[in-house]
């Protein structure tokens, strides 16, 4: 890896209301690409079966992020470089790194964001639209278009970054005005209140359980969980007994005289099963002295809303390009990506730059550390909680609790949800209001909300998929540009020939990804298992990072490594369970 070049460490800009506008950089960007597959798929699933009761494991994931965006940014402030070439400059070097970081990158090559978005904007104009049967072939050819249109922001507009920045704002003002709309008009305050709760109930668990917890035969209050007004039993779950495709393999259940499946034991004949339920392992701990009797499939089942509540992976990664590519720091001194398409005059230094740390450059250092942080803090994870917050109150609000739903069709049953509420608004809520009703109400207005619902989530997947292909092209790119002898040879402005190709073969992979998996939800497991393992590796690797290669001056405290030391231990374990639950272990 080649030596860093010298320069002065230019002013950080002073915050102040007039120019706050100006002030927002990659927290936009990333906080606006990470409302994607985590909030639009993970997350109301998760509270659809249980509520907002876990979205804690959300709020962890998120602030470990934050920490970890913010030291990968550090690194960047101080050399011009982003954080994946850092690491490679870490001994042993680029040999050993190069093959572990392709083992941990791989779940950002399975297109699981676009397969999703495919079935939401299908399901906009086909009713009972099934991608693994009937539709299999409509759905394939979506699939790749949409694919192939996620690749157009990226060749076109002079900086890929700038692109990307004007991709993100229109998703956040769009999706967010309109779900907002929609969590007011339709929501209770009380649900509301629920959600925000829910990011603080920390150690709640999944568990399966009877809702009777005292055993008096009473329905006592706190009890029903599930808020459908009687005294629950758990249902247990049958084993497989068919072996759908001859592979001497049990793959699914029989099915009763009304073709539904007989996947559990349905005591109480209402069609759903009862059981899923929450404990909070301290409070248990405090009054029973034992842990609660957690199935390790449930941890499994939420292990997904953490790997990818917030960005997850090596998705965040990017954080610390367009810190650059902003032209904070010594980011100033070194340039950008071009697109391949108007990219005129654009270029980007083979290596990093970094500055002389003294008396006079340590106070714009922190300047500048102060300016990241509240880039991350107020944009990106305020984008974050939000994100996860106005889909998970729409689950809340127009699904019943305790429904289990595949992840690739909760768009499509929530749009639903909200179309029926629009019909029938339930007691309490701003549209049983007359004169809002009078605006808000009949079937015409029903089905534009249903279809409303559903473009939003289409907006959502296929912008975050245009980030994530961006993310990873660009990561491997800026790594290759520094180490590999023979690009460094090339020209500075031809950079952008070198992105454009391995975007056009990070494409051709992704298709052919799409027309070999069949299931869409199977694409999102495949994907997200990596994402958690990756994430954990990352962290402890920036650690290293920057307490080895930045000067003594300019290291994070000791408080930070620690943070960054547990959140990967925390990923780690939930990366563990993610795996066992997809293979069948637990």
């Amino acid at each position: 890896m080649p030596r860093w070049t010298t320069e002065e460490l230019v002013e950080a800009p002073y915050f102040t209301w007039r120019n706050w506008m100006g002030m927002i950089g990659p927290g936009l960007v990333m906080g606006a690409s990470a409302v994607g597959g985590g909030e639009w798929l993970a997350g109301p699933a998760v509270t659809a079966m249980y509520g907002p009761s876990l979205l804690w494991v959300a709020t962890v994931s998120i602030l470990i992020q934050v920490l970890y965006n913010i030291e990968i940014s550090r690194y960047t402030l101080y050399t011009g470089e982003p954080i994946f070439t850092g690491k490679f400059r870490v001994p042993p070097g680029p040999a050993l790194w190069l093959w572990i970081y392709l083992l941990l990158d791989w779940g950002s090559i399975f297109p699981y964001l676009i397969v999703n978005a495919a079935v939401t904007l299908e399901a906009m104009f086909i009713s009972g639209f099934d991608p693994s049967d009937k539709h299999w072939w409509i759905h394939k050819f979506v699939s790749t278009g949409l694919y192939l249109l996620c690749a157009v922001p990226l060749i076109v507009g002079g900086k890929v970054y700038n692109s990307l920045k004007v991709v993100m704002s229109a998703k956040l003002l769009i999706v967010f005005g309109f779900l907002l709309l929609v969590a007011l008009l339709f929501s209770r305050p009380v649900q509301w209140l629920e959600i925000g709760s829910g990011f603080l109930q920390w150690g709640n668990l999944p568990v399966e359980l009877d809702e009777d917890r005292n055993k008096n035969g009473v329905l006592d209050p706190g009890e029903d969980f599930d808020l459908d007004g009687r005294l629950d039993q758990r249902e247990v779950v049958l084993p497989k007994t068919v072996d759908s495709n001859g592979d001497g393999t049990l793959d699914t259940w029989e099915k009763d005289e009304n073709g539904k499946l007989k996947s559990f034991v349905d005591l109480d004949g209402d069609g759903k099963r009862d059981g899923p339920n929450i404990e909070n392992m301290f409070v248990t701990l405090w009054q029973e002295g034992r842990l609660p009797n957690v199935d390790l499939k449930l941890i499994a089942f939420i292990a997904g809303l953490a790997a990818i509540a917030g960005n997850g992976g090596l998705t965040n990664t990017p954080i610390s390009n367009f810190t650059r590519d902003q032209g904070w720091g010594m980011g100033f001194h070194v340039g950008a990506i071009p697109s391949m398409v108007g990219g005129h005059g654009i270029a980007l230094s083979h290596v990093g730059c970094v500055f002389e740390v003294n008396e006079a450059s340590l106070p714009r250092w922190n300047r500048w550390y102060q300016h990241i942080v509240r880039d991350q803090v107020f944009v990106w994870m305020g984008a974050c909680f939000v994100g996860v917050a106005l889909p998970s109150i729409l689950s809340i609000a127009f699904l019943p609790r305790g429904t289990e739903v595949d992840r690739s069709k909760v768009a499509s049953a929530t749009s639903v949800g909200v179309a029926q509420a629009v019909l029938n608004p339930p007691e309490g809520v701003l549209a049983t209001n007359p004169l809002v009703q009078s605006i808000v109400s009949g079937e015409a207005v029903a089905e534009t909300f249903r279809m409303a619902t559903l473009f939003c989530g289409f907006l959502v997947l296929m912008t975050s998929m245009v980030s994530t292909m961006d993310g990873f092209v660009r990561r491997w790119v800026d790594v290759f540009w520094t180490a590999s002898a023979k690009l460094r040879s090339l020209d500075a402005s031809y950079i952008k020939y070198v992105y454009f190709s391995v975007l056009v073969c990070y494409t051709i992979f992704g298709v052919t990804v799409i027309w070999l998996t069949d299931k869409p939800g199977r694409v999102f497991e495949i994907a997200t298992m990596g994402y958690n393992f990756a994430l954990a590796f990352s962290c402890w690797h920036t650690m290293v990072v920057n307490s080895i290669l930045l000067p003594g001056k300019l290291r994070p405290h000791w408080l930070i490594r620690t943070g960054l030391g547990v959140g990967g231990i925390y990923f780690l374990f939930l990366g563990t369970m993610a795996i066992l639950g997809l293979f069948g272990v637990v």
